[in-house]
């Protein structure tokens, strides 16, 4: 079993939580690293290589969704570490967000242990971020066929020419496809559509 263990990296900034999420994941099998914020989580993830990491969201420094962030940013290397938010931020807003950035799993504190044992040996078993991701993200047919134009380097006035469309109408549903992936521009929506399998490039 020892050669087994999985490696969990736990990123927390409260040290008492920190100490007794660790504890808990020791006594049920697991390896444990702790990080006290994002930027040690980043660093940790660089020299550990863990299997999964569990992130607080609020943090100094460097919060839990600027740490997936960079993580997603460091793909394929890190596309298939899960990564599940431990957070006492409840609101839907919040999970959405997290969503939309790739999270695997949302853990909401005081921990249940039991569940969070469930959801690690989900995310262990191999659902990675790129097969659950997909299915939170509903992308329309126009959408995905604007934006697969585009990740082929097609200019909006090139795709509305293919498509029979409008240059405005192509700009509205690569906004759109935009906005559901969570991406900050074209390039990153097509990266982050492509990566996920959304579209076929």
């Amino acid at each position: 079993m020892s050669e087994e263990r999985k490696k969990i990296l736990c990123v927390e900034d409260d040290h008492e939580t920190a100490g007794l999420i660790a504890e808990e994941l020791v006594d049920r099998g697991y390896e444990v690293f702790v990080a006290r914020d994002g930027r040690e989580g980043l660093a940790a993830i660089l020299k550990n290589d863990p299997d999964l990491v569990l992130s607080d969201i609020s943090m100094p420094g460097m919060s839990g969704f600027e740490l997936l962030e960079r993580v997603t940013a460091l793909a394929p290397r890190f596309r298939h570490m899960p990564f599940v938010f431990l957070t006492a931020l409840t609101d839907r807003n919040n999970e959405l967000k997290g969503r939309q950035l790739g999270a695997d799993d949302y853990v909401t504190k005081p921990i249940d242990f039991d569940m969070l044992e469930t959801i690690l040996q989900a995310r262990l078993a191999g659902v990675s971020r790129n097969e659950k991701w997909p299915k939170l993200i509903d992308l329309n047919d126009r959408e995905v066929e604007t934006l697969t134009w585009a990740a082929r380097g097609k200019t909006s006035a090139e795709i509305a020419k293919i498509l029979g469309l409008t240059k405005r109408t192509v700009d509205f549903h690569i906004d759109n496809a935009r906005i559901k992936l969570g991406a900050s521009n074209r390039i990153q929506a097509a990266i982050k559509a492509a990566s996920g399998n959304l579209i076929d490039p």
